[in-house]
């Protein structure tokens, strides 16, 4: 099937909008510029994003920022151990109507907005994580037998300590899987804390100026759908989840040793509509390799479920998505190198 690729002008214009909301993210947290492209390229891609870190290092801050760039609905949830499912979704509250009857009237909860921000997610039991199951995959609120849908676009941020930390329930894998990326949110290098030293009082940062528009957003989201994909290239991304899989054709020995379970098919439709999104941002308009590569950390470091041996050893899931990236070539080996490289290098002219 022939795919009608957009111009690079129109590339180039959608891209310098989402450049313009990554500069105004690096200009409010500052020394994080791969962690602020990654977020916008999970917003593109309308999925839900998961921010890891010790306190105080500004996963809040980075998601109330973009709110405030995106211009949409925001709401806020702090989990703690009390809070309870109805705190989130909603629910049936006991109204007196004009008559001087009495019914029962669903009163929707927080979720019911654009951007959700959860939080210290982990900081609440297992029962109230799993709450947000159903908006996250399906979009939607089921209560009392009637499903209500969520606004459009609906975005989970959800942040997170490390599990290390005191008072913290794992978030179950099921959940884990519904995002989109999970990052890892570290402290900075001494040169960037001396700045925000020396020039934030109270390490506040100043108000930003710059905002998408409703319109400036759909048009993102509408180029989005005709960014184009190369049959290579799926591959490349099928056998980059596939090599995650224990006993998988690709040899790659730390996998077999140290993996109970690997990603789902959902780790690579995640990855082929956020590479699409990294081709976006730098100004392509058909995915490469390495607009793949760009991704695939954050896509698959929180869906490789870790075995007894990886904990005695200290392996890091992050460090075995290394290794895959390493072992696995661009090239699907069903193909020559060079034809490979020539359809994806074909699809990208202007």
């Amino acid at each position: 099937m022939s795919h009608s690729l957009p111009s690079q002008e129109k590339i180039k214009e959608v891209q310098q909008l989402i450049l313009r909301a990554v500069e105004t993210l690096d200009k409010i947290l500052l020394g994080q510029h791969s962690l602020h492209e990654l977020v916008i390229i999970g917003i593109l891609s309308r999925g839900h994003i998961l921010l890891e870190g010790l306190p105080g290092v500004g996963k809040t801050a980075l998601v109330k920022a973009l709110g405030s760039i995106l211009n949409l609905g925001f709401s806020r949830v702090q989990f703690t151990p009390d809070l309870l499912p109805g705190d989130i979704t909603g629910g049936a509250i006991l109204q007196t109507l004009p008559d001087g009857t009495r019914k029962l009237e669903f009163q929707p909860g927080p979720v019911f907005t654009n951007i959700l921000l959860a939080d210290e997610i982990n900081r609440a039991s297992p029962k109230t994580q799993s709450a947000m199951l159903e908006a996250m995959q399906e979009r939607q609120v089921t209560y009392g037998g009637e499903t209500r849908a969520l606004p459009e676009p609906f975005f989970v941020l959800a942040s997170q300590n490390p599990i290390e930390l005191e008072g913290t329930y794992p978030v179950p894998e099921a959940q884990l899987d519904r995002f989109m990326f999970k990052l890892n949110v570290t402290n900075v290098d001494v040169n960037c804390l001396t700045e925000i030293i020396a020039s934030r009082r109270r390490g506040e940062a100043e108000k930003q100026s710059f905002s998408l528009s409703k319109s400036d957003l759909e048009r993102c989201f509408e180029l989005m759908e005709e960014i184009h994909l190369s049959r290579p290239v799926a591959s490349y991304i099928a056998r980059l989840v596939g090599a995650a899989h224990p006993g998988n054709s690709y040899e790659v020995k730390e996998v077999s040793r140290f993996v109970t379970y690997g990603p789902s098919p959902r780790a690579a439709i995640a990855m082929a509509e956020s590479a699409r999104a990294a081709a976006l941002l730098n100004g392509r308009n058909a995915v490469s390799f390495e607009d793949v590569k760009m991704v695939a950390p954050a896509v698959l470091n929180h869906r490789i479920i870790l075995n007894y041996n990886a904990k005695l050893e200290k392996k890091s899931a992050a460090e075995l998505v290394g290794e895959i990236l390493k072992r696995v070539h661009c090239a699907d080996p069903g193909l020559p190198a060079d034809m490979a490289f020539d359809s994806v290098k074909s699809s990208m002219k202007k």
